[in-house]
């Protein structure tokens, strides 16, 4: 007998074609990075952005204590570009210069934003309500300024000795009362500003900044409070009479504010302001910093200030003789 001779192929070149190396699949290469589609895409996404906060709504951050107690330095609030319409300062286009100098050079500028020529009027505009809270861009400038909307056009204004006159009458103004605002590293209470007696250490051992207020309630019912100081260089201005599409804005912290009552030169908007210098309304604030968060965000967590995120800034509105 022959022995069995056992064969480990699975085939036999009769029933298992060769494969020639020309068959073969060549393997896929790398393909490298499409750097062009990359910056098509970036340059989208900065468009959508721009567009977004050009006309819809836009971040801003409170620098000053200019319309205390409401609002606070560290506050961050949205901004809705639509409420009056679209102005020559609606629309957000960075400037490449500006942001070098801020960013490498470390110098001051006013904004990170290049301004359009002044245009005349607004699309689909209309005046703001008295009441309203607005970013204003004083005329000339590129900065952007937080104020409440007292006066509207037509309106014979004056203030005396601290009190809004409107068409003759005097803005209704409460009791003084006092708010309790805590004391941290962007709101330190300073004793220059407000009086050494200002700065209050609660039973708690928490410092607050113990602030004298005024609330007022202007003709059409709305209502918000004031910080009342006592005298100041703005408590006496004017009479006035409000040019058409012009609007005259103040402060809350009447006595800590440059706004309509005080000249450009003296950092002030100038007298009333062209409606269409407005930026947009101020709606809630989405959140507050007091100014300890560092480069770690660890500590980004820790320096949020309760109970500040949601805050509407719509005052409120009630009914007569309440």
């Amino acid at each position: 007998m022959k022995d069995a001779v056992l064969d480990t192929n699975q085939g036999t070149p009769a029933d298992q074609p060769a494969v020639k190396p020309s068959d073969a699949t060549p393997p896929a290469r790398k393909k490298g990075t499409d750097w062009w589609a990359e910056v098509k895409g970036l340059f989208w996404l900065l468009l959508i952005v721009l567009g977004f906060h050009s006309f819809l709504a836009k971040p801003f951050y409170i620098p000053s204590e200019s319309m205390l107690p409401g609002l606070q330095v560290g506050d961050r609030l949205v901004v809705s570009k639509f409420a009056y319409g679209w102005s020559y300062v609606s629309p957000t286009i960075p400037n490449p210069i500006a942001i070098f100098k801020s960013l490498v050079l470390r110098q001051p500028t006013d904004s990170w934003s290049a301004q359009l020529p002044f245009i005349h009027g607004r699309l689909f505009g209309s005046l703001p309500t008295r009441g309203d809270v607005v970013i204003v861009t004083p005329p000339g400038t590129h900065n952007d300024y937080i104020k409440r909307v007292i006066g509207l056009p037509g309106d014979r204004l004056e203030v005396r000795d601290g009190t809004v006159i409107l068409n003759g009458k005097p803005v209704e103004r409460g009791p003084l009362h006092y708010v309790d605002i805590p004391v941290d590293t962007n709101s330190p209470c300073k004793a220059s500003d407000y009086g050494e007696e200002a700065k209050v250490r609660l039973p708690s051992g928490q410092w607050v900044c113990h602030l004298p207020i005024v609330t007022e309630t202007l003709p059409n019912n709305r209502r918000y409070d004031t910080v009342e100081l006592g005298w100041s260089p703005g408590d006496n201005y004017g009479p006035i009479t409000i040019p058409a599409d012009h609007v005259f804005l103040m402060g809350d912290n009447r006595d800590r504010s440059a706004d309509s009552r005080f000249s450009l030169a003296e950092l002030g908007l100038g007298g009333p302001v062209p409606y269409e210098n407005i930026g947009g309304r101020a709606e809630f604030v989405t959140f507050s910093l007091d100014g300890d968060a560092t480069l770690n965000p660890l500590t980004w967590w820790g320096s949020l200030r309760s109970g500040r995120a949601g805050s509407s800034l719509h005052p409120t509105t009630v009914n007569p003789g309440s």
